[in-house]
């Protein structure tokens, strides 16, 4: 069984179809980039998946049990943690703090200590601005922090909704990077993006959103440019 599973999803904001007849699968240990220009219903379909938004009709499973139904903390406390669009950290409080409210479940508050140590181990800009607010960081700063922070609940399966947006490219590279170290050191995951090539790169599957639709999936090296383009744009 897949560890998420979406099935036949229809999501709609009033009387507005956003989602239709939705299907995907996410795997242990894979990397899966889900694609598609801005409205194409990404973000709707992250916030469906975490218990934000209701679905009209059809399923999400996480570990083979059905979520569509729970609330979002209800959610994170199963092991499934997003890193959301524009980071939404608190810049009043500081590093430290930011970084610890990730750790507000029971599970994950047994190893807060720890937990804490790995996120400064795998973002050390974060180790010497601990006690600063996040307001004071940097884009950069503040999106590892948004990550740091989703990696405190000790996630088995860890979404970013488009975590390159509005950052450099150097910053985005080494963003990158902690994605694929994340991904060796066993954490299934799922990158929500619009940068095609780069999320291609580090995904061992893909899907392709156009209008609410999935029109195009498969592994990267079975996806054309020609056959992405007319995916992604609908050209």
């Amino acid at each position: 069984m897949p560890m998420l599973e979406v099935k036949d999803l229809d999501v709609f904001y009033g009387q507005l179809q956003a989602l239709f007849k939705i299907n995907l699968k996410v795997n242990e240990g894979q990397v899966v980039s889900v694609l598609g220009a801005n409205g194409a219903g990404k973000s709707t379909l992250l916030k469906t998946i975490c218990g934000i938004e209701r679905a009209q009709s059809g399923i999400v499973r996480f570990r083979e049990k059905r979520i569509d139904e729970l609330q979002p903390n209800e959610i994170v406390d199963m092991g499934l943690s997003l890193v959301p669009e524009g980071r939404q950290i608190f810049s009043n409080m500081s590093v430290r703090e930011n970084l610890m409210i990730g750790s507000y479940t029971s599970r994950a508050r047994k190893r807060s200590r720890e937990n804490l140590e790995t996120a400064l181990q795998l973002f050390r800009p974060l180790k010497a601005r601990i006690d600063q607010k996040g307001i004071d960081l940097s884009g950069g700063e503040q999106q590892m922090l948004a990550i740091g922070r989703a990696l405190m609940s000790q996630p088995r399966l860890l979404i970013f909704d488009e975590i390159s947006l509005g950052l450099s490219p150097l910053v985005v590279k080494e963003l990158y990077k902690a994605v694929k170290e994340i991904n060796e050191d066993g954490m299934t995951v799922v990158l929500v993006e619009q940068d095609v090539r780069r999320s291609l790169r580090v995904a061992s599957f893909a899907y392709i959103l156009q209008e609410g639709r999935v029109t195009l999936k498969g592994t990267p090296a079975s996806l054309t440019e020609e056959t992405v383009k007319k995916a992604y744009f609908g050209l």
